[in-house]
């Protein structure tokens, strides 16, 4: 060895970056990988993740529900009252955002919302007395996720409230919304003072009753299409919405003049939707459920079909899983917080609007909106960076919402639970953040990812199913 001149170092570093550092720093080479034990180094659920990847069925069946999904067609055919369209939704139910929970362990903002729809519906006259019928009860709460429905933030949705109905053209299930509120205190926050009901009331006349006649005057609004504009004006179409509300609004004013409606309930109407760039974010939602909703129940799949909270847990529905639920304590964000206000303010993630995320959309396509970083955080080098970083856990890419900053890419698509579990990179999910008290409303947005409980949970489940034995 002696009088030989000193190899040069070169490392390749997997694990622990500071290693590769201190090989940097004493001028030799190393290159760090990025790795992750599987499943966060939960052996029982690394195991059953073995027994799931490359299986040509489990490939198959993940090819037919995303075919499935993008297939889909949403068209917006119509608003009607909810009672009468929404599959299974007696006339004493409410709906609610995210998966199931008792009454008595709601959050502030869904129990608020719900209390406020009580008295929307007329039975109850003030909080106390529906309070108690919520108690005893004499009204029923249920996920909206079990109706073909989805909602912002609370998510709530009651018998006599309007809804969006959209439909998907190609495989004929629909799914629903309700109407967007707007910002302030509005029930999806948990308000429920006379204002709020008094709005309620409006929407489900007069404003329910001009987009009726305005849909009925069309020939049903294709969704995809304007979310595909929307993506190249600068929208994500979860928390930006402004392009894709404009696109929408330009083809209800012309056939709502056309509907004989007085002029007055037209100008109320049209200018409540103006001056509301969250207006479109409800159709979104309802059109992202019917593509979804098409890819859903087919035997063998992972891929996730639905990522929603309600304020106390996150979970997911899978493909292949049936009507079962994932879940774990839903996370307080660490966003960008309103003026005075902190995570000590925060109620826990809520809502169903990441199945905007599960359709590929929202943070999935942050790189579209570079724009929406001054509202959740980060650069828009980081919101291209983290639309890339979600290629790694989807099925296949959606080409009809291509992305103009990722050289006109699909947006990912098809949550796969396998990789998730694998690469340990979670969905991200750009959110607004609600006060943990009733009624004072949004204090900030931000940046989250789904918990990896959900995915473990749902790799334990599809391996029992596949094997026919526990994992």
């Amino acid at each position: 060895m002696y009088g030989k001149p000193p190899q040069s170092l070169n490392v390749i570093n997997v694990g622990v970056g500071s290693f590769a550092d201190v090989i940097n720093s004493a001028g030799g080479q190393a290159v760090n990988v990025d790795w992750r034990p599987p499943a966060g180094g939960d052996a029982k659920a690394a195991r059953a993740l073995a027994g799931l990847v490359n299986d040509p069925a489990i490939d198959q069946a993940n090819r037919t529900a995303l075919e499935k999904f993008l297939s889909a067609k949403p068209v917006l055919e119509g608003v009607e009252r909810a009672g009468d369209v929404i599959p299974g939704m007696g006339e004493r139910t409410i709906l609610h955002s995210g998966p199931p929970v008792d009454w008595q362990d709601v959050c502030g903002p869904v129990s608020g919302a719900v209390i406020g729809a009580v008295m929307f519906e007329g039975w109850a006259r003030d909080r106390d007395a529906a309070a108690a019928l919520l108690r005893h009860g004499e009204v029923t709460i249920e996920p909206c996720h079990h109706h073909s429905t989805v909602g912002p933030m609370a998510g709530i949705t009651s018998p006599s409230m309007p809804v969006w109905v959209v439909s998907n053209a190609t495989g004929g299930n629909k799914a629903f919304a309700n109407l967007n509120e707007g910002l302030g205190k509005v029930l999806r926050f948990g308000a429920n003072s006379p204002e709020v009901i008094d709005r309620l009331q409006w929407m489900a006349t007069t404003l329910a009753s001009v987009l009726a006649a305005a849909l009925a005057a069309s020939d049903g609004i294709d969704i995809r299409t304007i979310m595909a504009q929307a993506l190249y004006m600068g929208d994500e179409v979860h928390n930006r919405n402004a392009a894709a509300t404009g696109l929408l609004f330009k083809q209800l004013v012309s056939h709502a003049l056309r509907s004989g409606l007085p002029v007055e309930d037209i100008a109320q109407a049209m200018e409540f939707i103006a001056g509301n760039d969250h207006f479109f974010l409800n159709v979104s939602m309802a059109a992202c459920k019917s593509m979804l909703d098409a890819a859903h129940g087919v035997p063998g799949s992972t891929m996730v079909t639905a990522m929603a909270r309600n304020g106390v847990e996150f979970g997911i529905r899978v493909s292949g899983c049936g009507d079962q639920w994932f879940t774990t304590s839903a996370p307080v964000v660490d966003g960008l917080y309103f003026p005075s206000y902190s995570m000590a303010d925060a109620a826990p993630d809520l809502g169903d609007s990441a199945i905007t995320e599960t359709a590929g959309l929202g943070g999935f396509a942050m790189a579209a909106s570079p724009a929406i970083v001054q509202f959740v955080g980060g650069t828009p080098a980081d919101a291209i960076a983290r639309s890339r970083e979600m290629q790694a856990i989807t099925i296949g890419r959606n080409n009809a919402l291509t992305i103009p900053a990722l050289d006109f890419a699909g947006t990912a698509s098809g949550i796969d639970v396998r990789k998730v579990v694998d690469t340990g990179i979670l969905p991200i999910i750009n959110t607004g953040i609600a006060h943990k008290e009733a009624g004072i409303g949004q204090i900030g947005a931000g940046i989250t990812r789904a918990p990896m409980a959900c995915f473990t949970k749902a790799i334990l489940s599809l391996f029992e199913t596949h094997s026919g034995s526990p994992a």
